[in-house]
């Protein structure tokens, strides 16, 4: 084998191995960003979750406020409820009249 064969051999197995390291890097770089996606996909997933079960609850406590009542709804409401039951006794009392 000549001298110029040689190095062009040489010359072809740097390259070679420079190749096989850059095919390693950017197999671990993808491996890594494989790992990362899913884990930010997890994150994701769960922030949907989490996401969807405060929208629940905010759902939940506007239904529980609309029935509440407080104080002053109550006793308008209860003051309402004596007049119409007095109308009705007043009426029943001029039917057996």
């Amino acid at each position: 084998m000549t001298a110029q064969e040689e190095q062009a051999l040489h010359l072809f197995e740097t390259r070679v191995r420079q190749l096989i390291l850059s095919y390693q890097k950017l197999a671990q770089d993808n491996q890594r960003l494989q790992q990362e996606l899913v884990e930010k996909q997890q994150a994701l997933d769960e922030a949907l979750a989490q996401n969807q079960q405060i929208n629940m609850d905010y759902n939940n406590l506007k239904l529980a406020r609309m029935m509440t009542v407080n104080g002053e709804d109550l006793q308008s409401a209860k003051n309402r409820l004596s007049r119409l039951i007095r109308e009705v006794d007043k009426c029943i009392a001029l039917l057996n009249v």
